[in-house]
């Protein structure tokens, strides 16, 4: 069987920067053992299946361990093919996923997706993380995912975390945070236990991100980075229980895959 494939580098405006997303459109799905098998051989942080649905679409994200619930730069790296190669003729893509239905709309030359917003909350500074780390974050809220925030932007930047010490806790990763330079705040996403010691770009991460930096802010729109090594750049708006996440995406690839 032959199945066409794509790469998306998603939230950036050039190649080899951003988060790098595997897409492959089906007819219909796969045995979930072998799109597991597909998205280990990627080995991409995430690799992105849908089939269609009406006008719409069935979404699922495997990375190369595991299916999760929610990815948002795979997400647009699926908008961005819909409307740049499958159906042209489009400007939003609704996408049905685990998280609920999901939409992607082209905004100039951006794509935003529209996402699930989860709020953190205080919680206890697990010491387990604090050592992970490596240097005790200013304060660490909860949500799906830990979210660790710090004073400066340099604090971020220098972190070295031991991820091998973070693959079993208790949450869906470890969100750094900072305020931003250049920006309104930067982060860092860790997620060891889902085969991502370090992911590029989290849209999902920016679910957590975009409510705490609003309030803390007093404003809805927010410039955001995320400063990993290829480094990400996000427009988010908090819209009541949503969070917005606009960015540019580029096509690396675009080929056939046997199975």
């Amino acid at each position: 069987m032959q199945l066409a494939i794509y790469q998306v580098d998603a939230f950036t405006d050039r190649l080899f920067a951003g988060n790098p997303a595997a897409v492959c459109p089906l007819e219909a799905w796969l045995p979930d053992a072998t799109m597991q098998a597909i998205a280990a051989e990627n080995n991409l942080s995430e690799t992105a299946f849908f089939v269609p649905r009406g006008d719409d679409y069935d979404l699922r994200w495997f990375t190369p361990t595991l299916e999760t619930d929610l990815c948002g730069h795979a997400t647009q790296a699926s908008g961005f093919i819909v409307m740049n190669r499958l159906a042209p003729q489009k400007s939003t893509v609704r996408f049905h996923t685990r998280s609920g239905a999901l939409t992607v709309t082209r905004q100039g030359e951006m794509f935003a997706i529209d996402l699930p917003a989860q709020p953190p909350a205080p919680c206890a500074m697990p010491p387990k993380i604090i050592a992970a780390l490596g240097r005790k974050p200013t304060q660490i809220l909860g949500a799906v995912k830990y979210l660790a925030l710090y004073d400066d932007e340099t604090d971020v930047v220098s972190l070295e975390p031991d991820t091998a010490a973070l693959e079993n806790i208790d949450r869906d990763g470890v969100i750094v945070s900072a305020p931003g330079r250049d920006c309104d705040f930067v982060s860092r996403y860790f997620a060891p236990h889902a085969g991502i010691p370090e992911d590029p770009v989290t849209g999902s991460a920016h679910c957590t991100l975009v409510p705490y930096w609003a309030k803390r802010l007093g404003k809805t729109r927010l410039h955001a980075r995320q400063i990993s090594r290829r480094g990400g750049e996000l427009f988010c708006e908090l819209r009541g229980d949503r969070v917005v996440v606009a960015g540019r995406a580029a096509l690396y690839l675009e080929g056939k895959i046997h199975v």
